[in-house]
């Protein structure tokens, strides 16, 4: 199935039929997928998703196991601020998110895939929060007032987008002066193969829609944000029985040698205007989480 002859609203179809199929499966097959489409491995277990169970404000009904990062660990939130979630899903990063803003501040998910919509509502619904909302609606037009967000977070979604350039504008938007983002996605340094690169699943499953890394830090500076920093990056490996699916034995092969990269990153943006928090000025490439000179959240050196 090509995603290369399908519209952008046939993409989001695409997208948004796949993920009410995967707001029904269990957060195990989804971590053992890509983003619980493309396939399960029978050989790794977490493919993208990192572990938010040391978190607090985790909630495991809420956890999918959709995620490549933990955003939320690194956006800077503060004791009543609010909070915009895009592509909330089942409510995980919004209510990490609702314990740093204590019940003075507001957090709110939009999410464009009505199952997800109706499972994060029932889970606020059982943790009795009155200051978390979910909003259904789509993130390039966020149904969402100018200058009304503190934070924006959101959590390997920006890759199911085909206007990714849109949704950043949109964003700068939502924030008010001086707010940032925190953001978890995926991003390439090389071409995928062909068979990847044109599949629909792959496209859901956060692979085939990933762009590259520089034209994606591009988009962030150009739509007008500051202080642009990589706080987090690791590799992605694809394992071989889930690129079966799509390469031969050969491709597979020339896939794994070449020098084509799959990564998550967790950035952070700020947009201009007055604020009481100061950032660095300048894209700040961080090791990968391997390495032990990686920062630490809140030690200052991102």
């Amino acid at each position: 199935m090509s995603i290369n002859q399908k519209t952008s609203e046939e993409l989001k179809e695409t997208v948004r039929n796949k993920y009410s199929q995967i707001s029904d499966q269990g957060a195990d097959y989804n971590a053992r997928s890509c983003c619980g489409a493309g396939g399960e491995s029978k050989k790794v277990y977490n493919i993208m998703t990192d572990d938010y169970s040391e978190l607090e404000g985790y909630n495991s009904d809420a956890d999918l196991g959709l995620g490549c990062g933990l955003p939320t660990q690194f956006a800077k939130i503060k004791k009543g601020d609010t909070v915009i979630d895009l592509g909330s899903g089942a409510g995980n990063d919004c209510f990490v998110a609702r314990h740093e803003t204590g019940p003075e501040g507001k957090v709110l998910g939009i999410d464009f895939t009505e199952s997800m919509i109706s499972k994060a509502r029932q889970n606020a619904e059982k943790l009795g929060y009155n200051n978390v909302e979910f909003r259904f609606g789509d993130i390039e037009e966020m149904p969402v007032s100018d200058n009304i967000a503190d934070v924006v977070v959101s959590n390997c979604v920006l890759n199911l987008v085909p206007d990714k350039p849109k949704v950043f504008s949109e964003i700068h938007r939502v924030l008010k002066p001086g707010g940032h983002f925190s953001i978890s996605d995926i991003v390439l340094e090389g071409d995928l193969p062909k068979s990847l690169r044109q599949d629909a699943e792959m496209y859901a499953g956060c692979v085939a829609g990933a762009i590259q890394k520089e034209k994606y830090l591009n988009h962030i500076h150009e739509v007008g944000f500051e202080n642009i920093t990589i706080q987090k990056e690791k590799p992605i490996e694809l394992p071989d029985d889930i690129l079966s699916q799509y390469l031969n034995h050969e491709e597979i092969n020339e896939f794994n040698s070449g020098g084509t990269g799959i990564y998550s990153i967790t950035v952070f943006a700020q947009k201009p205007g007055k604020t009481n928090v100061s950032y660095q000025n300048q894209v700040t490439e961080l090791v990968s989480e391997n390495n032990s000179a990686s920062c630490e959240p809140g030690s200052g050196c991102c």
